[in-house]
């Protein structure tokens, strides 16, 4: 099953992916939007409502938004490769490396990432995405995955000059319209097993990240138990689980993103996010 939020007609709509169209759920269901539908546990029964319907708006014919627009957490992961810790010459530690995302920083699959004025060390980074979909607090490792709502990608786009102004991120990563998001929620039936799903980062077509999800230093199951020792997780907060080797500030010389520039992040199982760049007006 896959899920999306996107706008039509003038209006912030969510739907069920059928073939290639998008069956209107806004229309059908008393939830307002994509996080109220996970978090009434909604996702299968509307599946199986309306996987049958037909189409209400071609995907060709729609804008996509972040997935989750109103997610109240965004957390994100950093140094969860190794071959990426071990490109960066950045020392492990025994807990996942975090920091947060602004909810309005994000943006959808085709839409336009900025790069700002104050920087042209605009960096990629490849991310599969965890939604919640079943909220908790001191979760275990071993119970972990059944919170899980689905997957989806992200590219935690980077500033990096502002990244590394102090020893925290977050000024580097929470610039406007840097973080895509979608293009959709994939349930974990669907994706099946994670081990050995590949994820890339292709830039104007070239391949310049490749790993396998199961190389993480720290799995999805893990990150969600750390996660909710300190604090409780809600539907439809995501977790950005860190991204692999290849980023750009590391390349000889840097490769770093420019206007004009097509940018994917391609997912085995989970689907294609792909964004443009443009300079900041």
């Amino acid at each position: 099953m896959r899920f999306l939020s996107f706008r039509a007609s003038g209006r912030a709509r969510y739907g069920l992916v059928v073939g290639n169209g998008i069956v209107d759920l806004t229309t059908r269901r008393n939830e307002p939007d994509l996080k109220s539908l996970i978090a009434a546990g909604g996702l299968a029964d509307a599946a199986r409502a309306y996987a049958g319907n037909k189409p209400d708006f071609a995907l060709d014919a729609i804008e996509f938004d972040p997935l989750i627009p109103n997610p109240s957490k965004i957390i994100c992961i950093g140094l969860n490769y190794h071959e990426h810790r071990n490109e960066t010459k950045m020392t492990g530690d025994a807990y996942p490396a975090i920091f947060l995302r602004f909810a309005d920083t994000q943006l959808g699959h085709l839409q336009k990432v900025i790069r700002p004025k104050s920087s042209e060390q605009l960096d990629y980074e490849a991310e599969l995405a965890l939604i919640i979909g079943k909220g908790g607090r001191h979760i275990k490792e071993r119970d972990a995955m059944a919170h899980v709502a689905g997957f989806s990608c992200y590219n935690d786009v980077s500033v990096r000059d502002y990244q590394r102004h102090a020893s925290q991120w977050t000024p580097g990563k929470n610039f406007p319209a840097t973080g895509p998001f979608g293009p959709w929620l994939v349930t974990p039936d669907e994706v099946g097993e994670l081990a050995g799903k590949t994820i890339q980062t292709r830039l104007n077509r070239d391949t310049v990240q490749s790993s396998t999800l199961d190389l993480m230093i720290f799995p999805p199951a893990r990150l969600i138990e750390y996660i909710s020792s300190f604090t409780p997780l809600y539907p439809g907060d995501v977790i950005a689980t860190g991204t692999p080797g290849g980023v750009g500030w590391v390349r000889k010389p840097p490769l770093w993103m420019k206007p004009g520039d097509t940018v994917e992040i391609d997912i085995e199982g989970v689907g294609i996010l792909r964004n443009t760049i443009v300079a900041e007006d």
